[in-house]
This record gives structure tokens, sequence and C-alpha cells, in this order.
């Protein structure tokens, strides 16, 4: 009950506080440094070694201004080995764009907070039982007018096995026409006890610019042989 009742507050205060984007403003979304109020809806399967468990993914992003940013998760997912359904771990995230137009090609400086809650029952397959923080930056960088890179560092502790590592990624976006992009995104994490390697490969489409785009993604997890997939689609409110 008392999950339920702060879903119900999350939903509600962004509904309260989330205003319309102008009609006059041109959205980017190629750009992940733009920062935009936006409600995300993704239908997802993560294949482990020995079970599966699959889901929808709600995602909730209040843009206060842009140049700052609050992101709450929500995941509803079902294990198929332990035939549980129920809330998984929550993400909320932070940005703040410290920079913009640096130089020409630097078109933003964005320290980030990440915070996972494990709010999903680990006997149950939801969830992972372990505080994840991280603090980190991510700098835009345009190569051209369709490629640009998101490279960022971050530093992250886990609560179980009260580990610290560091994170990094090479973000890329190719541009393929004005109404559509992909993410390739190799990700590497080290820790004392393991090195983690995983990629996020994100193909989104803009049906009507400014209000609705949709996108289909793999993330595939090498060290601990996970396969992420996701369909979902994006309303830019």
């Amino acid at each position: 009950m008392k999950k339920t009742n702060f879903i119900a507050t999350v939903i509600l205060f962004w509904s309260l506080t989330s205003v319309a984007q102008e009609s006059n403003q041109t959205i980017d979304p190629s750009k992940p440094t733009n920062l935009y109020t936006q409600f995300n809806t993704l239908t997802e399967l993560n294949s482990y070694d020995t079970f599966n468990t699959y889901g929808i993914r709600l995602n909730f992003q209040y843009a206060i201004d842009t140049d700052n940013l609050i992101l709450v998760e929500l995941p509803f997912l079902r294990n198929d080995a332990t035939n549980e359904t129920g809330l998984s771990d929550m993400r909320f995230r932070y940005f703040r764009a410290a920079k913009r137009n640096v130089s020409k090609s630097i078109i933003a400086i964005v320290p980030f907070a990440d915070i996972t809650a494990p709010t999903g029952s680990f006997s149950n397959g939801l969830g992972g039982d372990t505080w994840s923080l991280a603090v980190g930056t991510v700098v835009g960088i345009v190569l051209n007018k369709n490629i640009s890179l998101f490279p960022g560092i971050n530093y992250v502790y886990l609560t179980k096995p009260k580990e610290s590592g560091l994170g990094f990624q090479t973000n890329m976006s190719i541009k393929f026409s004005q109404n559509s992009f992909l993410f390739a995104n190799p990700i590497i994490t080290m820790f004392s006890f393991d090195t983690i390697w995983q990629a996020e490969f994100n193909y989104n489409y803009i049906i009507k610019p400014n209000k609705i785009k949709v996108n289909a993604a793999y993330n595939p997890n090498f060290t601990n042989n996970i396969n992420t997939f996701r369909i979902g689609a994006t309303f830019f409110l």
C-alpha cells in the first residue's frame, strides 16, 4: 500500500508540475544534453541465463527550465521463473547543464546524479537488493551536422557489496534524417571485483515534431550475459 501511495504521489506531482513545451520551440531529442519535459512508456524484456523478466517501464522527465531536469523511472515487471509481478527497482536522476555553447563544437557540460533504489523484491526476482548511487558529467560534442558524441564519466557506489567504481561511456548520436536517429553507447564500469561491459543501441523515429517519437532499443550486458529489449513511445509535453 505504501508503494502504491508513493507511485500515485509521484504521478500526481508530475501531472501538476509539467508544463507544455512552447509550440514555437524546436525540439531536438537527438542530443541528450537538450532537456525537455516528457513522458516515456516502454515495453521491456530482460533475458537472463535461466529466467526472463518482462513488463512496462514508465519514465517521467520534468524540465524545471532549459538547464535543469528531474527524472523518475518506474518499472513494473514479471519474473517467469518465480511467477511474481510487481514494482522493480526505481530510478531517480538529476541533470544540470552547467555550461552551454562552450565552443563551436562543445555544446554542453552536464553534471548529473543518478540513484537506483532497491524497491523491487529480491526474493521474487524483481530487484537487485542494492542501492546504486552515482555522480558524473556528460559533455556534448558536435562533430558535424549528423554526428555528435556525448562522452561521460561517473563515480558509482553500491551498498551491496559496499563497492565503488568508475564508469565510462562514449554515447554517439547519428542522425539519418530530420526525423530519425540512433544512439550507440558502449559503457564500461570498473569495480574491484569485476569490470562490467555493456552497450546501448537505441533507434528513434519522430512521428510528430515536438510531440511524439517512437523507439526500439537493444541493451546487452556482455559481462553478465543479460540482453534487454525495449520498444516504446515518448510524448513531449
